[in-house]
C-alpha cells in the first residue's frame, strides 16, 4: 500500500524545519561557548571556573569571587563580549534584512550611506567640537547618530517619491555615501593632525571603553526591533522569491515592508556604530554564511544570521585584543581577515543560486 502523499511532503518538511532548528540550537551553542572562552582569554589568565564564579557571584547570596576575578570580568571583558553579541546580531539582521528587500546580495544598510554619514558627524564633532546633542564624547556618539538617520531619511524619501523600488534605494544610497564621503575627505584635509588621527581612529571601529549604559542603549534598541522585523519573514520570502509582483498577488503590501525594513534597519545600524564606530562587514558576511548553511527562508536567515553575527564579533574581538597583546586590533579590522576566507570558502564551494532553496 503506497503512502499518502500528503503524510509524505509533511514528514518531508518537519525533516526541513528539524535541520533548520538544530542549525540554530548549535549555533547558539557555540556561541554561548565562545563568550565563556573570551571572558577566559587574556593578559589575566582565568579559567572556566574563575569566569563562572565571577558571574554567578554577582546574583546568588552569600557567595563571592575574588574582587580581582570579579573586576577584569565585569570590568574589562565582560563588556565587549556583551557589546559584541548585541552589536553582530543588530548588523547582521539588519544586512539580512536590507538584501531580502533589495533581492541584492551585495546590500548591506552601509549601501545607503550609513556609514559615510556616520563618520561625517563624528568627523564634524571630532574638528569643531559642536553637535546637536550632549558635551563632551556624546556629541560624536549622538552627531554619528543623527547623520546615519539624516542618510537613511534621504534615502527613504527619494525612494519614496520613486516608487521605493530597490533599484532606486541601492543607487540613492550609493550617491549619498559618494557625497558623504567626499565631505569626510575635506574635513580630513584641513583637520590637524591630532584631529585627524582621532577621526581616522573612530573610522576604524572599536569595542575599546565600551560601558554598561551604552550597551544598555544598543540592547534595548536591537531588542526592540529585531522582533519586528522577524515579523516580516514571510513577506520577504515572497519578495525574495518571486519579485514584487508576485509578493503583491499573495497580498504582501511591498511598499510598507520595504519602508519598515529599510527605517528600522538603519536604525539597528545607526545606534551600534555611533557607539562602535564603523564595522560594515558583519552585516554583508553573516546572512551569506548564513544563507548557504540555512537557505533563504528568512524564517531561519533572520535569526540565524543574529548568532552568525554575534559568533563573528565575540570571535574577532578575542583575536584582535590578544593576538598582539597588548596591541588590541580593531575589531573592524579583524573581522575582515576571518570572514572574508570563510565567505570565500562558502561561495567556491556551495554551487546554488544565492535565492534558492
Amino acid at each position: 500500500m503506497k503512502n499518502d502523499p500528503v503524510e509524505e511532503i509533511k514528514e518531508q518538511y518537519s525533516k526541513f524545519i528539524a535541520k533548520k532548528v538544530l542549525f540554530l540550537f548549535l549555533a547558539l551553542v557555540l556561541l554561548l561557548v565562545l563568550v565563556v572562552i573570551a571572558a577566559c582569554i587574556g593578559p589575566a589568565d582565568l579559567s572556566v571556573g574563575d569566569v563562572l564564579r565571577a558571574l554567578v557571584a554577582r546574583f546568588v547570596p552569600n557567595m563571592e569571587a575574588p574582587q580581582f576575578h570579579d573586576a577584569v570580568v565585569w570590568n574589562l571583558r565582560l563588556p565587549r563580549i556583551v557589546m559584541a553579541v548585541v552589536g553582530g546580531a543588530g548588523l547582521a539582521v539588519s544586512g539580512a534584512q536590507m538584501q531580502g528587500i533589495t533581492r541584492n546580495p551585495l546590500v548591506s544598510p552601509f549601501t545607503i550611506g550609513v556609514s559615510a554619514a556616520a563618520a561625517l558627524g563624528a568627523s564634524v564633532a571630532i574638528m569643531f567640537g559642536v553637535g546637536f546633542v550632549g558635551t563632551g564624547t556624546f556629541i560624536i556618539i549622538s552627531n554619528a547618530f543623527l547623520f546615519a538617520m539624516l542618510s537613511a531619511m534621504i534615502v527613504f524619501g527619494l525612494g519614496k517619491l520613486k516608487g521605493a523600488s530597490p533599484e532606486t534605494l541601492i543607487l540613492a544610497g550609493i550617491a549619498l555615501t559618494y557625497f558623504f564621503s567626499a565631505l569626510t575627505s575635506v574635513l580630513h584635509f584641513f583637520a590637524s593632525e591630532e584631529e585627524l588621527m582621532a577621526m581616522v581612529h573612530w573610522s576604524f571601529g572599536t569595542l575599546t571603553g565600551i560601558t554598561w549604559d551604552e550597551i544598555w542603549i544598543v540592547s534595548i534598541v536591537t531588542v526592540v526591533c529585531i522582533p519586528i522585523l522577524l515579523k516580516y519573514s514571510w513577506d520577504l520570502n515572497a519578495m525574495a522569491t518571486g519579485g514584487d509582483e508576485a509578493a503583491r498577488g499573495l497580498g504582501v503590501n511591498t511598499t510598507r515592508v520595504r519602508a519598515v525594513s529599510l527605517i528600522l534597519s538603519a536604525f539597528i545600524t545607526a545606534t551600534i556604530i555611533s557607539f562602535t564606530g564603523i564595522i560594515g562587514f558583519v552585516g554583508l558576511v553573516a546572512p551569506h554564511i548564513t544563507r548557504y548553511i540555512v537557505g533563504g527562508d528568512h524564517r531561519f536567515l533572520l535569526p540565524g544570521s543574529c548568532i552568525m553575527g554575534a559568533i563573528l564579533m565575540v570571535g574577532a574581538d578575542t583575536v584582535g585584543r590578544t593576538i598582539l597583546s597588548p596591541i588590541i586590533l580593531p575589531i573592524s579590522i579583524v573581522v575582515s581577515f576571518i570572514g572574508v576566507p570563510l565567505f570565500l570558502y562558502l561561495l567556491l564551494t556551495r554551487k546554488q543560486d544565492y535565492w534558492g532553496k
